[in-house]
């Protein structure tokens, strides 16, 4: 390993990411060494590691390489491998553009969600493809203290339960995952969305993203906030045969969500690189030692 490693900084509406570029896959990067590095006082700081490796170089996306070149190997904040993040996807394209690996226009990312599409506008906003949700059956409830609200199961590739509440406050300090139940409906933990209504397909929300605590933004939660939406709403696209687009508000921004009938769900949103420099390897070594 070289003593410098390089890495960029990015934030999709405030969920922010350190990028490390690694074509060939050949750092090893631990959940001790993501966790060194997403350390908002001892590291660089951010919600999550975007390692960007090429599919053809990585055990876990090899098969997808003849689809799309680039494999977006994310990590949460503590660590622990994640299967998708919709904001990390917008500032992972961001990235491949800011490096000159693609142009204004469609790609392709392979995630371990699937193959997402994706769509770098001239205006700076990035649309992603993010499949279609799926609803696991079974009622959920969320409780944060002595409150309780039955919650939406909503899979964006990743979990999701979404509660509609009065206040976004109720949501207390989401420092810790607010209790799910039954635990069986996730057992590899959840994210958790807090929602509220501003207007006619326009709600506001916090969430608690699994292995990160309450972050700033978060891309699926807004996708399966919409899609929960939707269907409290009796918006349901595949029922109606209309697309539904919901504008989410984030405490980092704006995302609008659209979902078509074919069950398609689109995100919308801007992603920015904001610094890039290098790690010291000795320094990282000693941080996980």
């Amino acid at each position: 390993m070289s003593t410098r490693i390089a890495f960029l900084k990015g934030h999709g509406t405030e969920n922010d990411f350190v990028i490390v570029p690694d074509p060939e896959n050949a750092l090893d990067l631990s959940p001790a060494a993501v966790a060194a590095l997403c350390d908002r006082r001892a590291g660089i700081g951010g919600d999550g590691v975007l390692h960007v490796v090429r599919s053809a170089a990585h055990p876990e996306a090899r098969e997808m390489a003849a689809e799309a070149e680039w494999f977006m190997d994310y990590r949460n904040g503590d660590g622990s491998v994640a299967e998708m993040c919709g904001n990390g996807v917008r500032v992972f394209a961001r990235y491949l553009q800011h490096a000159g690996h693609v142009a204004e226009g469609d790609l392709t990312i392979a995630t371990r969600a699937g193959v997402r599409t994706v769509h770098l506008a001239k205006d700076g906003d990035v649309t992603v493809g993010m499949g279609a949700a799926r609803l696991p059956e079974g009622e959920v409830t969320v409780t944060v203290g002595e409150r309780s609200w039955p919650a939406r199961n909503v899979n964006m590739g990743n979990p999701h339960a979404v509660a509609f509440v009065a206040d976004l406050a109720h949501a207390g300090d989401l420092y810790t995952a607010p209790p799910v139940s039954p635990a069986a409906a996730y057992p590899d933990g959840v994210n958790v969305e807090f929602v509220v209504d501003r207007g006619p397909r326009h709600v506001a929300m916090r969430v608690h993203e699994r292995g990160s605590g309450e972050t700033r933004s978060c891309g699926t939660g807004a996708c399966a906030v919409a899609v929960a939406a939707a269907r409290r709403d009796g918006t349901d696209p595949a029922v109606t045969g209309t697309p539904a687009t919901y504008t989410v508000d984030l405490p980092g921004g704006r995302l609008v969500i659209t979902e078509r009938p074919d069950g398609e769900i689109e995100m919308t949103g801007p992603a920015v690189i904001v610094a890039e420099g290098e790690i010291d390897a000795d320094w990282l070594a000693r941080a996980v030692g």
